[in-house]
């Protein structure tokens, strides 16, 4: 079994085709999936697939592209999201310094209310951040501080010295397509030092298509693509790979069950 712990399946690329997108991953060997919300228009269709389909979960946040539009979202609204029993996750939240489609201090604002929700529902933070790691790692260290929450950082991209501050913060870190790429040797550096017990695969679907796939629409099934050019890339049986992240995620989103 594989677990996708990162898809946007209501995104366009795969909704149209969204039954055939979840089948065509199932043959791959893929057994569950974490619906992944950027804005809270969104929240009811992420939890409504995750209602119908036994294998699919769901997230609930604000993506950090969207922190203007969402100024007036109260703390209240957010937690009462966590309480279906179908979200497993807060997010995806963050910075992203790289785009700067929002205001920082707007970013940093709702970064932390995400953060003050996760501690009160012990639910895993999924962290989205680009060209902001300081800012990243300061937050969290200071939230941390207030109080213990999991938390992992998504479709990691970002420095050695970073994973390495994230992983001391007691965080895990997900790898998608991207650590396939033929110019992401400093990445696949960074895969091979991740401890085996913090590791997680994902796809980012319908985005990041990994290398077989380059310049198609990405589906979660190409999440046993990434999986086994990790499990090449750190010395290790593809099989190994497979069931320890499988464990990982379900250890992690320990509110997740199928």
């Amino acid at each position: 079994m594989l677990v996708d712990s990162h898809c946007h399946l209501e995104y366009k690329g795969l909704v149209e085709d969204r039954e055939g997108v979840l089948e065509r991953a199932r043959a791959a060997g893929v057994g569950a999936f974490l619906n992944i919300s950027t804005r809270q228009s969104e929240w009811d269709q992420v939890v409504g697939t995750a209602a119908r389909e036994s294998d699919v979960f769901a997230s609930v946040g604000i993506h950090p592209h969207e922190a203007d539009a969402h100024r007036d979202l109260g703390r209240a609204a957010l937690l009462e999201a966590t309480r279906h029993p179908r979200v497993i996750a807060i997010g995806e939240t963050g910075l992203d310094y790289y785009y700067d489609k929002s205001d920082r201090e707007a970013q940093k604002a709702l970064f932390r209310m995400h953060i003050d929700v996760a501690r009160e529902v012990q639910l895993p933070l999924i962290i989205h951040t680009r060209d902001a790691e300081e800012d990243t790692h300061a937050i969290l260290a200071e939230e941390m501080g207030k109080g213990a929450f999991p938390a992992l950082i998504h479709c990691f991209t970002a420095s050695a010295d970073f994973a390495d501050r994230v992983l001391a913060l007691g965080l895990t870190i997900s790898l998608s397509g991207i650590v396939t790429f033929k110019n992401a040797k400093d990445l696949q550096e960074v895969a091979k030092t991740i401890p085996e017990d913090r590791l997680l695969v994902e796809t980012d679907s319908p985005f990041l298509a990994p290398v077989p796939h380059r310049g198609r629409v990405c589906e979660p099934a190409y999440v046993a693509d990434t999986a086994a050019f990790v499990a090449e890339l750190r010395g290790t049986d593809v099989e190994h790979l497979r069931a320890r992240t499988t464990a990982n995620f379900f250890r992690l989103f320990s509110k997740a069950a199928l």
